[in-house]
């Protein structure tokens, strides 16, 4: 991905280098006990946390780095920084719960970064969209009792992790919608122009953070969707105008799933392009 992104020759992007989170702001979402069995627990020689997440020596400080990029995004942003940020990052992190890992997820680097900026820049309104095509039940239980972030998430029906209802609606600040196996562009952009922007147009969010997520491609060979580059484009031109309207631009944007690498890179770039506008 990183490969592809310096291929495209995409002009006005910053590099920064990742800080690692603080545990006083993992602490803002997840467990002491979660922290110290990611952060304090050996992993040399690797260890599995559930079914299908592992950890090795070095993958602590990949989740620790995952985690402070959001949170120095959203430093970025709120400060004037940068209009927009994206934080490509690795693991991912939407599926992971207040107290413990899943799917591949160690730490749920876009909840700690939406508690963060609710504590850190004292703001009223932050919003996160999902358009991963797994639902974020990580980020959902993280949220759900929060009434100042809302969460909207459009994701494959009947896919891991089997979460992400209709009838799941926290404290009125969670949306779902479901998409039928081999759902295309039509569906994807009529869910998101005839039901989750107009929730989120109302709840003018005063900071956006975007967990994005390319495993809705078609090309994936995680899921069923059939989704194309341009899909992408289009729900980023969506949002970014969105923020213009209501958070003064500010965006920070972070990797989720995306497991077919070509699609993965493309998709990137098409995000980028448009956060470069």
């Amino acid at each position: 991905m990183l490969e592809a992104i310096r291929a495209a020759g995409l002009r006005g992007i910053e590099w920064v280098d990742a800080p690692c989170a603080t545990r006083a702001q993992l602490g803002l979402v997840h467990s002491a006990a979660h922290i110290s069995n990611i952060l304090d627990a050996p992993s040399d020689p690797p260890r599995m946390l559930d079914v299908d997440t592992g950890m090795n020596a070095h993958s602590a400080v990949a989740a620790l780095r995952a985690a402070g990029a959001g949170c120095a995004a959203v430093d970025a942003v709120m400060a004037g920084h940068a209009a927009r940020a994206f934080c490509a990052v690795r693991p991912p992190g939407h599926h992971a719960m207040p107290d413990r890992a899943m799917g591949f997820c160690l730490f749920n680097s876009i909840a700690v970064a939406a508690r963060y900026a609710l504590v850190a820049h004292s703001l009223a309104r932050v919003a996160i969209v999902d358009f991963d095509v797994h639902h974020g039940n990580g980020t959902q239980a993280a949220i759900e009792h929060e009434a100042r972030i809302l969460y909207l998430s459009s994701h494959e029906r009947g896919l891991y992790p089997g979460t992400g209802l209709a009838y799941e609606r926290g404290v009125g600040n969670v949306r779902n919608l479901l998409l039928a196996p081999d759902s295309g562009s039509e569906a994807f952009r009529a869910a998101w122009r005839e039901v989750m922007l107009p929730v989120l147009d109302d709840f003018r969010p005063e900071l956006l953070l975007i967990s994005a997520g390319f495993d809705a491609h078609r090309a994936d060979p995680m899921a069923h969707l059939a989704l194309a580059v341009e899909d992408f484009a289009w729900i980023t031109r969506e949002l970014l105008a969105l923020a213009r309207r209501h958070a003064r631009g500010r965006v920070v944007s972070m990797l989720e799933g995306g497991y077919d690498l070509d699609a993965l890179g493309e998709c990137v770039v098409a995000h980028l392009r448009e956060l470069l506008e």
